[in-house]
């Protein structure tokens, strides 16, 4: 049988039309045995082909058996069910390789050296290379090739001599592994072409073998393919001539198509499925180790043993309880069993390496519900806390590998990445891929250039985005709204276009942390490439395919709020000599809680939005694990599903708390019979609509966050079946299920808003006891948050602080704390409040400062800073604490000039000094001075900018009222 050897899949960015799942189901459809993806220089697809070559097979054993115990089941069920095809083609790995010689073959690992081998060429030229690109050349084929069938692509019409001298190089090293690949145009001179070809094949002593090289799965790609070929190169698809398709027939073809397109060249069709059945690597035998983690003779068993105990001593100084003791024995025990020790004590030497620069850290998600995380330090709430369970983190049934999440603050964690690289080796250690899909709005601007539309009309398409992609008379509507005619032949087109582009790979980037480390070579593994930020590297895969491999990440996450935190703990240590950790800070405070229940919470991580500030109020917060239900509820997953009013009415004793039923009150008792956590809709699925552990877990796949390709709408049907089977309302179903579909948007699990909930506490404390310090945190840690700069100054003074202006004499780069002459704290704004002004220069002015500075010459000879500095400082009234006004202080720093003083500055060739007559300055108003004040730093302490117009504003009958 037919076998295609070099199809080309969509991660050939902006060139091949089909996804590579569709070319696999296509393939089932055509009956084809096998199918080789071959991407240009990658294997970025290859592991979404693999999945679905999976899933079909699945699900034909699953027809094969119910055939074979009731007969034949009949046709295929229609969608939203997937096709039960007869047969489950095999994937076979491949890559096209493009050298920089003009030469072109298709790769296809025999076995798992060959894999490796394949793997290592293309980082070699992914490597030397900026992003995106790859330069490989015969001498790099020449050394790490082997253990491959290579199709060498015939020559182009120009250079056919450097491509002839260039094949005999390969010819006389990997002769018998290769072939001379033969594949129509479709231009009515293939029977020549192929004549011809056939006699190159036996001048070089090569057989022949036959190909389609699809660049789509099916003919109706085609008109997609040329609108990927207008944007890869910048013009419009009317203007791309002989790059255009000619018809749509290149495409996956069958057994009968191909022998039909060769005739007299059977052959070469018949030689594909004889050298496919020689090519038996499959991703299924790719072993992941993880780092081994020995140290000192002990293995990573006794290791993790010893370190969690010694954790469980730090942690619990006055004795442990008994339950959580037994816990950590569970835990130990099922690690030990799944042997994961090695990713524990990895993920536990990167948190220890944080620690010892000072850098706060604290793991997140599921990994807050295990003992041993909190034990060795890598969280920093206690399980026994909640009712989580370890077997959410770990499972024994699932099989599959734990995910531990750990944020560090967001200024140093390139310093833990540059760790974890220089401590495993490039070649040991990198990035996943993230792959940038083609949505909405890039969508629409992208198609509709190539497709002619003007930018007005991409601009209003741009505008209405949300009304676009929907269906029939929607899209009409919103068309006619805003003046463009639904029933013009270019714009339907072009919207049919935006569509089908929907979910297309456009580019790879980096993942936001998720590292993978490996114990042997990485880049045998999988491809490694350079990323576009310096001295990162990543794989081509990204965090699903690496889960579908089985393959464990370690997740190096940024987050602003542990920046701020660790500032503010840095900065008690400092004024008060207390020193706090985020697991030693007074637990259950009150005021806390009395402070969050007013919504006063500016600045409070997580909860300082309008609607976590309108929603405080009315949840009162009184127990950490109110803050963990405050974090989960306001999110799309609960909104969506209505469950935010009913659980309030039941939390203020305005409903009853009612349950379904007694195994649906076990899940929901603790948020009142209303589900707001990714568990409890796992767990309705299996206690209430009987899915299996099977279903559940793909069911959980599908809630993934910020999920690429949401697939829990599958699921509907068979919810609620089950639900109305089990005997439950239809409306609580469709509520249930609404709420799980938003959780394929955005989600909490519950140990998640946990880990979240410990940094609202630990923020609004810090908040409540020491405004002045979480305020100066909180300015030296942007950009983060909701609130600029202005609105966190005026929320300080609110609270009492007393706020400084910045000054040339007393200010730093960053903002500081003074003694306010009243035994509080005064903050004192820093230069980086100021704008453009940068932190060398900052650095240099407060270096040279001394004693103080008298004028603004002195800055400008002792410190060396360029005039434009000290306008910008100027501009600031920076220079107030000298006696200048703004106006002044700017008259003289505009008389600097160049960028160092003359050697006789002040003084002429005498020695007599020079004067010049004093320049007599008009005084600026209070709202010229305001007006100033935000154009230089964003914020004023002067006055507020509608103070100025209050008398405007205040109707005559309330100007007496002190308004």
């Amino acid at each position: 049988m037919f076998t295609e050897l070099s199809a080309t899949s969509n991660f050939t960015f902006l060139t091949g039309a089909s996804h590579p799942e569709e070319y696999i189901s296509r393939a089932a459809f055509l009956g084809l045995p096998a199918l080789a993806i071959a991407d240009t220089n990658s294997v970025a697809g290859i592991v979404r082909a693999h999945t679905e070559a999976r899933e079909i097979a699945r699900q034909v054993a699953e027809r094969r058996a119910l055939e074979s115990q009731d007969g034949p089941i009949g046709p295929p069920a229609p969608d939203p069910q997937p096709p039960a095809w007869a047969n489950a083609p095999r994937l076979i790995p491949a890559a096209r390789l493009c050298l920089t010689e003009g030469i072109e073959l298709t790769a296809l690992p025999r076995d798992r050296t060959g894999w490796a081998r394949l793997c290592r060429l293309i980082s070699t030229g992914r490597l030397r290379a900026e992003k995106g690109t790859c330069r490989l050349t015969i001498p790099d084929l020449l050394e790490n090739g082997g253990h491959m069938a290579l199709l060498l692509h015939p020559p182009r019409s120009q250079n056919k001599r450097d491509w002839a001298r260039g094949a005999r190089r390969l010819i006389r090293r990997y002769g018998a592994d290769m072939h001379l690949l033969m594949a129509p145009r479709y231009d009515g001179q293939d029977a020549a072409r192929f004549d011809t070809l056939a006699d190159l094949a036996r001048r070089l002593g090569l057989p022949t073998i036959a190909s389609a090289t699809p660049m789509m799965h099916h003919a109706r790609r085609r008109r997609l393919a040329d609108v990927l070929t207008a944007i890869r190169t910048g013009r419009r698809v009317e203007a791309l001539g002989r790059d255009a398709l000619a018809n749509g027939e290149c495409r996956l073809r069958s057994h009968t198509e191909m022998l039909r397109l060769f005739p007299g060249h059977e052959d070469a069709v018949h030689r594909t499925g004889e050298l496919a059945e020689t090519l038996t690597f499959s991703l299924d035998e790719l072993r992941y180790e993880y780092p081994s983690e020995l140290s000192d003779g002990e293995t990573p068993a006794s290791r993790l043993r010893r370190l969690a105990y010694e954790g469980l001593r730090w942690r619990y100084p006055y004795g442990a309880p008994d339950k959580v003791k037994n816990m950590l024995e569970h835990e130990l025990a099922l690690i030990a069993k799944l042997k994961y020790e090695p990713y524990f004590l990895t993920v536990n030497d990167v948190v220890a390496f944080a620690r010892s620069r000072d850098i706060l850290c604290q793991g997140r998600g599921s990994a807050a519900n295990s003992v041993v995380c909190y034990c060795l330090g890598v969280t920093s709430v206690s399980p026994e806390t909640g009712t989580m369970v370890f077997e959410r983190f770990v499972s024994e049934a699932r099989n599959e590998p734990p995910d531990i999440d750990v944020d560090f603050e967001h200024e140093r964690r390139e310093e833990v990445i540059q760790h974890i690289y220089e401590r495993y080796g490039r070649h040991r250690a990198g990035l996943c891929a993230t792959v940038i899909h083609y949505r909405g709005k890039r969508a629409i601007r992208e198609v509709g250039a190539a497709m002619g539309l003007s930018q007005d009309t991409v601009g209003a398409l741009s505008s209405q985005l949300w009304g676009f992609f929907a269906a029939g008379n929607l899209e009409r509507q919103r068309l006619q709204e805003i003046g463009l005619d639904p029933d013009d032949p270019r714009l339907r087109q072009t919207m049919e276009l935006m569509r089908e582009i929907e979910g297309f790979p456009r580019h790879l980037s980096q993942h936001v942390g998720g590292f993978v480390i490996t114990e042997g070579r990485l880049d045998e593994l999988v491809p490694i490439e350079n990323a576009t930020m310096e001295n990162r590297t990543v794989i081509c895969w990204d965090k699903d395919d690496i889960d579908s491999l089985g393959i464990l990440k370690v997740d190096v996450l940024a987050l602003g709020m542990l920046t701020c935190i660790r500032k503010a703990f840095t900065l008690l240590q400092q004024h008060h000599g207390t020193s706090y950790t985020l697991a030693t800070l007074p637990p259950e405070d009150p005021a806390v809680y009395d402070m969050l229940c007013a919504a006063d919470s500016i600045g409070v991580f997580q909860v300082e939005s309008r609607a976590q500030m309108n929603f405080l109020p009315r949840m009162r917060p009184r127990c950490f694990y109110d803050l963990v239900i405050e974090v989960a509820i306001i999110r799309p997953g609960p909104i969506q599903g209505d469950m935010v009013h009913p659980y309030i009415r039941r939390r203020n004793g305005e409903e009853a708390v009612e349950f379904p039923s007694d195994e649906l009150g076990q899940v929901l008792g603790k948020t009142l019979g209303v589900p707001l956590f990714q568990e409890q809709a796992m767990q309705i699925a299996i206690t209430g609509a009987g899915f299996t552990p099977d279903e559940a877990d793909r069911l959980r796949r599908s809630l993934a966050t910020f999920k690429k390709n949401g697939s829990v709408s599958e699921f509907r049907t068979r919810f609620l079946t089950g639900m109305a089977k089990n005997g439950y309302d239809a409306d609580f179903a469709e509520r249930c299920f609404s709420q799980i579909e938003g959780f394929g948007s955005y989600g909490f699990p519950e140990s998640h808003a946990a880990s979240f909930a410990l940094l609202v506490y630990a923020s609004a404390w810090i908040k409540r006891h020491h405004p002045a310090i979480f305020a100066c945190a909180l300015l030296n840690s942007q950009p983060m948050g909701f609130y600029a700069p202005v609105q966190i100054v005026r929320d300080a003074r609110e609270h009492g602080v007393e706020v400084r202006p910045v000054c040339i004499q007393s200010s730093y780069y960053d903002n500081v704390l003074e003694p306010d002459g009243r035994g509080a704290l005064a903050l004192r704004l820093g230069f980086r409040q100021v704008k453009g002004l940068s932190e060398e220069d900052a650095g240099w002015i407060t270096a040279a400062r001394g004693n103080g500075y008298t004028q603004v010459a002195d800055i400008w000879r002792r410190a060396g800073v360029p005039p434009a500095t000290l306008t910008r400082l100027a501009e600031a009234d920076a220079f107030a604490d000298l006696g200048l006004t703004r106006r002044e202080a700017l008259w003289e720093a505009r008389a600097l000039a160049g960028d160092k003083p003359l050697p006789l500055f002040a003084g002429d060739m005498e020695g007599e000094a020079i004067y010049e007559p004093t320049a007599h300055l008009p005084q600026m108003t209070l709202g010229e001075e305001v007006v100033e004040d935000y154009v230089a730093t964003r914020l004023s302490l002067k006055a507020h900018p509608v103070a100025l117009l209050r008398h405007i504003l205040t109707p005559p009958h309330e100007a007496g009222r002190g308004n």
